[in-house]
């Protein structure tokens, strides 16, 4: 079986476990490339060589594992570990090292290639884009736990800046939580006051509104305050560094970046709803 995994996910156990309906009495093999090959052809992974090695060894399905695997099989890999058939999925695999189209192109075509089913939906290129996506909300939890900004490879201004989007988008919440029970609460008025159903309907709307537009203006005076104090701070912040350093660096530039949380004078709201 080939492999050039990034990260071991669910992707391995349904083409595994199907080898003892398929052929009896089986002896699944997988091989791994090493980082230096698939650094090359594929791009950066997730996990190192070695801890890819050792993730595969723990799979139950596994028999063997076959490190600083060849991104081309060819007719010597399978002559040397005495490999009869080898198992991949039927879509092509873009052969990058230019030895030919498909990876497997040579064991299609001496009959001695296996299809398995696929898994989609979790992929190492998936399992990366959601946390690409949701990459604010992982850096707030890792630097709860105690990482240090150094670790996660942040700026200083870039830290500041995420903490004060994470507070104000507790804020938000809270508004948002405030109006709901607001609007219970009328309703509850409503019903013990035994108001008629026609005047209610007509009233709540506007009565509901008036009082949430001044609950919410409040709450963005207070956050525009909070947002520009610590802003400012920032500044002197960044200033002192650009003294002491001499240099500016690409990463602390002072403008928000793509996916982080944009505020005015009138609104705040996330870069994706723009």
């Amino acid at each position: 079986m080939g492999s050039t995994i990034s990260s071991i996910s669910a992707t391995l156990d349904p083409s595994s476990k199907p080898k003892n309906r398929t052929f009896p009495n089986t002896y699944l093999l997988v091989g791994c490339c090493n980082d230096e090959v698939t650094h090359k052809f594929k791009g950066k992974t997730v996990m190192t060589e070695s801890e890819r090695y050792e993730s595969l060894r723990h799979c139950k399905w596994v028999d063997e594992v076959i490190p600083d695997a060849p991104w081309v099989i060819n007719q010597e890999f399978l002559d040397t570990h005495r490999i009869d058939f080898v198992a991949h999925d039927s879509l092509p695999y873009a052969d990058t090292s230019g030895a030919g189209n498909d990876v497997y192109e040579f064991v299609k075509a001496v009959g001695r290639f296996k299809e398995t089913k696929r898994t989609d939906g979790i992929s190492t290129s998936d399992i990366i884009m959601r946390i690409v996506k949701d990459y604010n909300q992982y850096v707030m939890r890792n630097l709860d736990r105690g990482y240090s900004r150094k670790e996660l490879n942040l700026s200083y201004v870039k830290e500041k800046r995420l903490r004060v989007n994470m507070r104000l988008k507790k804020l938000q919440e809270k508004v948002k939580e405030h109006q709901e029970k607001v609007g219970e609460k009328i309703q509850t008025v409503a019903k013990t006051a035994s108001i008629h159903h026609n005047m209610w309907v007509e009233n709540a709307d506007r009565w509901v509104a008036g009082f949430l537009e001044m609950f919410e203006e409040g709450c963005h005076k207070m956050g525009t305050a909070i947002r520009d104090t610590i802003q400012e701070r920032l500044r002197g912040q960044q200033g002192r560094d650009l003294l002491g350093n001499g240099n500016d660096s690409d990463d602390e530039e002072y403008y928000y970046e793509s996916g982080d949380e944009y505020y005015d004078d009138d609104e705040y709201y996330d870069s994706d709803e723009k």
